[in-house]
C-alpha cells in the first residue's frame, strides 16, 4: 500500500510542479487564505486515484467540501493537495503534496512529495520513516536552549532558541524534525488535520514526540477535522517545550 500511495503522490506532485510557473487562476477563499486552480486539479486527481486504491476509505481534504459520513468509514484519506500554497504561488520550493491514510484515528501511512526540493518523504506505522530512500532519525538534542526551530522570527521570550529557514508548508517543517535538521516545531492555533496527518506519522516513526500544543495526544478523523496546535520535538525536549508554551496556549484557547 505504501508503495502504491507513494507513486500516486509523486504523480500528483509532478502535475503541480509542471504548472508552477505557468498562467493559472488564483484567489482567496478567505482573507489571507490563498488557493489556485492547481490545488483543485491536484485534489481531483488524488481523489480519483486514492479512491480506486481503497474505495471504502472516507475523504478529508482542504479543497473538498467535508462529508460527515467519513467518521463512520473504516479508514480515511487525509489530503492537502498543495501544503504551502503561498510558496507555490511565489515560485518558492517550500510546498508539498501531503497524503495520509488514517484508521481508528491513527495514521497508518504518510507521504509527502516536495518536487521543488527534490524530496520524497514516507512512513508506515511501526516500520519507520524515509526521505529519498534514506532512513530518518531525529537529532539527539537534549536541551531546549539552542534548539533549532524553522521560523521567520522568534519572540524575545524564546531568544535562547535558534531560528532556521522555514518552508511555508507546516508538513515540511515537521518533516525537518524527522530528518534531524530541526529540533522543534510548534503551532499555537486551531489547525486542520490535513496539514499535519502525514507529517506527524513521519516524525513519530523517526523517533520524535508528537502531540497537540498542550501535550495532548493527536487523534485524527474528528468531527471538526481540526486540532489545537501541534508540537513536534526530539523526545528529551518535548516536555520542556510543552511547559514553556502552556501559558501562551491557554490564553489562545
Amino acid at each position: 500500500m505504501l508503495e502504491a500511495v507513494s507513486a500516486i503522490v509523486r504523480e500528483a506532485a509532478s502535475i503541480a510542479a509542471a504548472r508552477c510557473d505557468t498562467d493559472y487562476k488564483r484567489w482567496e477563499k478567505a482573507p489571507g487564505n490563498p488557493v489556485c486552480e492547481i490545488d483543485l486539479e491536484v485534489d481531483a486527481f488524488l481523489r480519483e486515484r486514492l479512491a480506486a486504491l481503497d474505495p471504502e476509505a472516507g475523504w478529508l481534504s482542504e479543497e473538498t467540501l467535508d462529508a460527515s459520513d467519513r467518521i463512520e468509514r473504516p479508514r480515511l484519506w487525509v489530503v492537502d493537495p498543495i501544503d504551502g500554497t503561498r510558496d507555490y504561488l511565489r515560485g518558492r520550493p517550500g510546498w508539498c503534496v501531503s497524503v495520509a491514510l488514517v484508521e481508528d484515528r491513527t495514521p497508518l501511512i504518510g507521504v509527502l512529495d516536495a518536487p521543488a526540493r527534490g524530496e520524497h518523504w514516507s512512513a508506515e506505522k511501526g516500520l519507520g520513516a524515509w526521505r529519498n530512500g534514506e532512513r530518518l532519525r531525529v537529532s539527539g538534542r537534549r536541551a531546549l536552549a539552542g534548539a533549532r526551530v524553522p521560523t521567520d522570527l522568534l519572540p524575545e521570550v524564546d531568544s535562547d532558541l535558534l531560528a532556521i529557514p522555514k518552508p511555508n508548508s507546516i508538513a515540511l517543517r515537521i518533516a525537518l524534525v524527522a530528518a534531524g535538521e530541526a529540533d522543534l516545531v510548534a503551532t499555537l492555533r486551531w489547525g486542520f488535520e490535513w496539514d499535519i496527518a502525514a507529517a506527524a506519522l513521519i516524525a513519530s516513526e523517526a523517533g520524535a514526540t508528537v502531540s497537540g500544543a498542550l501535550g495532548q495526544p493527536l487523534a485524527f478523523n474528528s468531527a471538526s477535522g481540526e486540532a489545537f496546535g501541534v508540537l513536534v520535538a526530539t523526545p528529551a525536549i518535548h516536555s520542556d517545550a510543552v511547559e514553556r508554551l502552556r501559558d501562551r496556549a491557554m490564553e489562545l484557547i
